[in-house]
Protein backbone atom coordinates (compact mmCIF):
# COMPACT_ATOMS: atom_id res chain seq x y z
CA UNK A 1 0.00 0.00 0.00
CA UNK A 2 1.44 3.35 -1.05
CA UNK A 3 1.93 6.14 1.43
CA UNK A 4 1.98 9.89 1.01
CA UNK A 5 5.80 9.95 1.02
CA UNK A 6 5.68 7.86 -2.19
CA UNK A 7 3.69 10.42 -4.17
CA UNK A 8 4.20 13.82 -2.49
CA UNK A 9 6.09 16.71 -4.01
CA UNK A 10 9.11 17.19 -1.76
CA UNK A 11 10.52 20.48 -2.99
CA UNK A 12 7.85 22.96 -1.99
CA UNK A 13 8.35 26.70 -2.12
CA UNK A 14 6.97 28.51 0.91
CA UNK A 15 6.51 31.93 2.42
CA UNK A 16 7.28 32.96 5.97
CA UNK A 17 5.02 34.79 8.37
CA UNK A 18 7.11 37.90 7.68
CA UNK A 19 6.22 38.00 3.96
CA UNK A 20 3.44 40.08 2.42
CA UNK A 21 0.68 39.19 -0.04
CA UNK A 22 2.58 40.64 -3.01
CA UNK A 23 5.56 38.36 -2.31
CA UNK A 24 3.21 35.36 -2.11
CA UNK A 25 1.56 36.28 -5.41
CA UNK A 26 4.96 36.70 -7.05
CA UNK A 27 6.07 33.23 -5.88
CA UNK A 28 2.83 31.78 -7.24
CA UNK A 29 3.50 33.40 -10.59
CA UNK A 30 7.14 32.29 -10.73
CA UNK A 31 6.34 28.69 -9.74
CA UNK A 32 3.01 28.52 -11.62
CA UNK A 33 1.16 27.32 -8.51
CA UNK A 34 -2.04 28.38 -6.78
CA UNK A 35 -1.00 27.71 -3.21
CA UNK A 36 1.98 28.45 -0.99
CA UNK A 37 2.43 27.09 2.55
CA UNK A 38 3.34 29.67 5.20
CA UNK A 39 5.87 28.65 7.85
CA UNK A 40 7.35 30.25 10.96
CA UNK A 41 11.03 30.67 11.85
CA UNK A 42 11.37 27.02 12.88
CA UNK A 43 9.77 25.65 9.70
CA UNK A 44 6.45 24.71 11.30
CA UNK A 45 3.39 25.44 9.20
CA UNK A 46 1.37 28.46 10.32
CA UNK A 47 -1.04 28.64 7.42
CA UNK A 48 -1.50 28.37 3.71
CA UNK A 49 -2.16 31.09 1.18
CA UNK A 50 -4.03 30.47 -2.04
CA UNK A 51 -4.60 32.60 -5.10
CA UNK A 52 -8.21 32.76 -3.92
CA UNK A 53 -7.11 34.12 -0.51
CA UNK A 54 -5.21 36.89 -2.29
CA UNK A 55 -8.17 37.68 -4.55
CA UNK A 56 -10.92 37.58 -1.89
CA UNK A 57 -9.25 38.56 1.38
CA UNK A 58 -6.69 40.81 -0.27
CA UNK A 59 -7.67 42.55 -3.49
CA UNK A 60 -11.48 42.39 -3.11
CA UNK A 61 -11.14 43.62 0.47
CA UNK A 62 -9.04 46.55 -0.80
CA UNK A 63 -5.91 45.50 1.08
CA UNK A 64 -2.61 46.64 -0.43
CA UNK A 65 0.03 44.20 -1.70
CA UNK A 66 2.09 45.15 1.32
CA UNK A 67 -0.45 43.51 3.66
CA UNK A 68 1.10 40.92 5.92
CA UNK A 69 0.54 37.41 4.69
CA UNK A 70 -0.84 36.45 8.10
CA UNK A 71 -3.78 38.84 7.53
CA UNK A 72 -5.09 36.99 4.49
CA UNK A 73 -3.82 33.41 4.75
CA UNK A 74 -5.94 30.44 5.77
CA UNK A 75 -4.88 29.60 9.32
CA UNK A 76 -6.57 26.30 10.17
CA UNK A 77 -4.61 24.05 7.84
CA UNK A 78 -5.44 20.40 7.45
CA UNK A 79 -2.23 18.41 7.05
CA UNK A 80 -0.99 14.90 6.37
CA UNK A 81 1.97 12.88 7.56
CA UNK A 82 4.39 11.02 5.26
CA UNK A 83 3.28 7.63 6.57
CA UNK A 84 -0.44 8.27 5.90
CA UNK A 85 -1.82 5.99 3.19
CA UNK A 86 -2.89 7.47 -0.12
CA UNK A 87 -6.43 6.29 0.60
CA UNK A 88 -6.45 8.09 3.96
CA UNK A 89 -5.27 11.28 2.27
CA UNK A 90 -7.95 10.97 -0.41
CA UNK A 91 -10.62 10.58 2.26
CA UNK A 92 -9.28 13.53 4.27
CA UNK A 93 -9.18 15.77 1.20
CA UNK A 94 -12.67 14.70 0.17
CA UNK A 95 -14.16 15.32 3.62
CA UNK A 96 -12.48 18.72 3.96
CA UNK A 97 -13.11 19.60 0.29
CA UNK A 98 -9.52 20.68 -0.29
CA UNK A 99 -7.27 20.27 -3.33
CA UNK A 100 -3.88 20.37 -1.64
CA UNK A 101 -2.59 18.79 1.53
CA UNK A 102 0.65 19.96 3.16
CA UNK A 103 2.74 17.09 4.53
CA UNK A 104 4.27 17.58 7.97
CA UNK A 105 7.15 15.48 9.32
CA UNK A 106 8.56 16.09 12.81
CA UNK A 107 6.58 19.32 13.04
CA UNK A 108 8.01 20.79 9.82
CA UNK A 109 6.84 21.15 6.24
CA UNK A 110 8.11 18.10 4.30
CA UNK A 111 6.09 18.28 1.11
CA UNK A 112 2.65 18.68 -0.40
CA UNK A 113 0.13 16.39 -2.07
CA UNK A 114 -2.25 17.75 -4.68
CA UNK A 115 -5.26 16.24 -6.39
CA UNK A 116 -3.11 15.72 -9.50
CA UNK A 117 -0.74 13.53 -7.47
CA UNK A 118 -3.67 11.37 -6.39
CA UNK A 119 -4.98 11.20 -9.95
CA UNK A 120 -1.59 10.06 -11.29
CA UNK A 121 -1.45 7.45 -8.52
CA UNK A 122 -4.93 6.19 -9.47
CA UNK A 123 -4.04 6.03 -13.17
CA UNK A 124 -0.89 4.06 -12.36
CA UNK A 125 -2.85 1.66 -10.14
CA UNK A 126 -5.52 1.25 -12.82
CA UNK A 127 -2.93 0.56 -15.52
CA UNK A 128 -1.14 -1.94 -13.28
CA UNK A 129 -4.44 -3.63 -12.47
CA UNK A 130 -5.36 -3.91 -16.14
CA UNK A 131 -1.94 -5.35 -16.96
CA UNK A 132 -2.24 -7.86 -14.13
CA UNK A 133 -5.68 -8.87 -15.36
CA UNK A 134 -4.39 -9.36 -18.91
CA UNK A 135 -1.41 -11.36 -17.68
CA UNK A 136 -3.60 -13.49 -15.41
CA UNK A 137 -6.30 -14.29 -17.98
CA UNK A 138 -6.68 -17.93 -18.92
CA UNK A 139 -4.82 -18.39 -22.17
CA UNK A 140 -5.87 -21.97 -22.70
CA UNK A 141 -3.54 -24.90 -22.72
CA UNK A 142 0.20 -24.46 -22.91
CA UNK A 143 1.57 -25.41 -26.32
CA UNK A 144 4.54 -27.74 -26.35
Amino acid sequence: MKTIKDIMTREVDYCTILDNSYEAALKMKEKDVGVIPVVNESGAIEGIITDRDIAIRGVASKRPGSSRITEIMTKNVITATPDMTVEEAEELMSEAQIRRLPVIDNGKLAGIVALKDLAVHRETDLAAGMALKAISEDRGEIQQ
